[in-house]
C-alpha cells in the first residue's frame, strides 16, 4: 500500500491476504524441513515488525502454529500483542464438531490452558493491544481463565480485553431453570474475579436470567466496559432494566423478556442495537448525549405496537444513523407527518430500512425524507427471506403473523424538494411499477442526487431447499445492457433535469 506521498509503506501489509500468506509460508516451511532446505524460507527472514504485522492479522492458533515451525520465529510468540482465543477456531483447526458434553469439555479445557500458556509466556514489556477469549461457562475452565487474565492484568498493560461466554444449552432449548442456572454460574465466577471484570472492555453474555440487581452490579464492577451485549438475557419476565455506566460506548440487546430498557445515564454511549423485544415499548432514553447510531430489529405480528419515531426519539434528536429491520414481516413503524417528525430527525444522515416484505408498496418510506432534511444516504432492502420466516399458514395464523398489506401514506406537500440526499441504494429491485415509480419519485424530489444503485434480490442458498408448495416468483431484474438502458429511460422519461446516468444496476 502507498502512503499519501505515493511511496511504499513497508509496515502496511494489507495489500495481500495475510491468512493465505501464512498458509503458503507454513506449507513451504514444512516441505523445506522435510528436505533439509530451511535456508530457502524467505518468510521467516522478513523483519520482525512485518512478521508480527502479518501474524496478528490471522487466527491466533494459526499464528502460533506458524511460529513454532521455525526456530527463528519462536521468539515472535512472546511478542504478539493481539489474541483471539476461541472454541470455534480450535474446533475448526482440528476439524471437529462439538456434539457431546465430553467433547465440549475437552475443547473448553484446551481454550483455558491455551489462554494461561499464552499470557504467562509472553514478553510483559509489550502491551496487550487486544485479548478476546470465547469459551463455555464451565466452572473449572472459567476459574483458570480468570486467574490467567488476572495475572496478566497485574503484570502487563492490557488495552482491550473481551470475554464471550457460551452456554451448554442453546437459547432455543433453554428452560427457565436453565437460564437461572447459567446466571448463577456466571455470578459465582464474577464474584471470584472482580479484578478481572474491572479491567474488561467488552463483554458478551448469553442465555441468563439474572436477579433484579445483578446487571447493574455487573456494570458497576466493570468500570472500563465499553461494549456490552446481552443475548437472551433478562432479569425475569416483564423485568425492567435500568442502565447507568460512565464508559459504555456500545450496547446490544438481543431477545430476552425485558418489558422495557431505560437508558438512564450513559454519557459515552454511541451505538445502540435492540433485536426482537418482547413487549410494547422497547426503549426509553435518559442522558445519552453521544448516541448517534440506533438499530432496531423486530418481527412484527398482529399484536406488535407500531412505534412512533416522534415519541421514541423525542429525547435523542441528534441521531445520525438509523437502522430498522422488519424481518420480512409487518411494518411496525408508523409514518408520521413532517411537522411531528422533523424536530427529532433534523440531524439524521443515514437510514437503512432492511427486509421490507416483497410485493408491498414502498412509497411510505418517503415520510423519512420529508422529515429528515440532512439525510444523505437511504438504503432499502426488499426481501422475503423465506428460510427464516414462518411459512406454514396454520402456524402463521396461530402465532399472529400478518397478511401482507400496503402502508397508507400521502405526501405532505406536492412541491417538496430534498437538497442533501445524494445516494439511494435498493436491494431486491424489480422492474415493476412499485419500484420504478419509487425511484422516479426520489429522483424528482432529491435535486442533488449523485448515485442510485439498484441491486437484484439477495441470494440465500438455504432458500433453495424450500418445500415445493412455497412458490417463489423468479426475478425479473434486468440483465442485458439493452434492458438496463430501456429501464433507465423509463424511469427518467418524465423528469426534465435528472440524468439517467446516475442510475447504476449493480447485480
Amino acid at each position: 500500500m502507498k502512503n499519501k506521498k505515493g511511496t511504499s509503506d513497508s509496515r502496511n501489509v494489507s495489500v495481500f491476504p495475510a491468512s493465505s500468506f501464512v498458509h503458503k509460508a507454513t506449507a513451504c516451511r514444512e516441505g523445506e524441513a522435510a528436505s533439509g532446505e530451511a535456508g530457502r524460507d524467505r518468510f521467516s527472514k522478513l523483519p520482525d515488525d512485518i512478521l508480527l504485522n502479518i501474524l496478528e492479522r490471522v487466527d491466533t492458533l494459526e499464528a502460533l502454529r506458524t511460529c513454532i515451525l521455525s526456530k527463528q520465529m519462536l521468539q515472535l510468540c512472546t511478542m504478539l500483542s493481539r489474541f483471539d482465543i476461541n472454541m470455534g477456531s480450535l474446533c475448526h483447526h482440528h476439524k471437529a464438531q462439538i456434539g457431546t458434553i465430553p467433547c465440549l469439555a475437552r475443547f473448553n479445557n484446551v481454550v483455558a490452558a491455551l489462554t494461561e500458556k499464552i499470557l504467562s509466556a509472553r514478553n510483559v514489556e509489550i502491551p496487550i493491544r487486544k485479548l478476546r477469549v470465547k469459551f463455555y461457562l464451565r466452572h473449572d475452565d472459567c476459574f483458570s481463565i480468570g486467574k490467567a487474565v488476572a495475572c496478566a492484568m497485574a503484570t502487563q498493560k492490557v488495552d482491550d480485553a473481551e470475554f464471550v461466554l457460551l452456554t451448554e444449552t442453546g437459547c432455543l432449548s433453554c428452560t427457565h431453570a436453565d437460564l437461572l442456572c447459567h446466571a448463577k454460574k456466571f455470578n459465582s465466577w464474577f464474584h471470584d474475579w472482580p479484578i478481572v471484570f474491572a479491567g474488561l472492555t467488552r463483554l458478551w453474555l448469553r442465555n441468563m436470567r439474572f436477579g433484579e440487581l445483578d446487571i447493574p452490579n455487573i456494570l458497576s464492577t466493570c468500570k472500563q466496559l465499553e461494549s456490552l451485549r446481552l443475548s437472551y438475557c433478562d432479569a425475569g419476565v416483564c423485568s425492567v432494566l435500568q442502565l447507568e455506566h460512565a464508559q459504555l460506548v456500545e450496547l446490544h440487546i438481543d431477545l430476552g423478556k425485558f418489558e422495557t430498557v431505560h437508558l438512564n445515564c450513559l454519557p459515552n454511549l454511541q451505538r445502540m442495537n435492540y433485536t426482537c423485544w418482547s413487549y410494547q415499548d422497547p426503549l426509553t432514553f435518559g442522558s445519552v448525549p453521544q448516541l448517534s447510531k440506533l438499530s432496531l430489529v423486530n418481527i412484527g405480528i398482529s399484536s406488535t405496537k407500531n412505534l412512533q419515531l416522534s415519541e421514541l426519539l423525542a429525547k435523542v434528536p441528534w441521531i445520525k444513523d438509523l437502522h430498522l429491520d422488519f424481518k420480512s414481516e409487518k411494518i411496525w413503524v408508523l409514518p408520521e407527518c413532517p411537522k411531528l417528525l422533523a424536530p427529532v430527525l433534523g440531524e439524521l444522515q443515514i437510514v437503512n430500512l432492511d427486509n421490507l416484505p416483497e410485493g408491498c408498496d414502498i412509497a411510505w418510506t418517503m415520510f423519512i425524507l420529508e422529515a429528515a432534511p440532512s439525510l444523505k444516504e437511504l438504503r432499502i432492502t426488499v426481501w422475503d427471506h423465506l428460510c427464516k420466516m414462518v411459512t406454514n399458514k396454520d402456524l402463521r395464523m396461530k402465532n399472529g403473523y400478518c397478511e401482507k398489506a400496503n402502508i397508507e401514506w400521502k405526501p405532505s406537500a406536492a412541491d417538496f424538494k430534498h437538497k442533501n440526499l445524494v445516494k439511494l441504494t435498493i436491494y431486491g429491485f424489480q422492474p415493476d411499477e412499485n419500484f420504478v415509480r419509487y425511484v422516479r419519485h426520489v429522483m424528482e424530489v432529491a435535486v442533488n442526487m449523485e448515485e442510485i444503485s439498484l441491486h437484484d434480490r439477495e441470494v440465500c442458498e438455504r432458500c433453495g431447499d424450500l418445500e415445493p408448495s412455497i412458490q417463489v416468483c423468479p426475478s425479473r431484474y434486468p440483465r442485458t445492457s439493452e434492458e438496463k438502458d430501456m429501464l433507465r429511460e423509463e424511469i427518467t422519461k418524465e423528469l426534465r433535469i435528472s440524468s439517467p446516468f446516475v442510475i447504476h444496476f449493480r447485480s
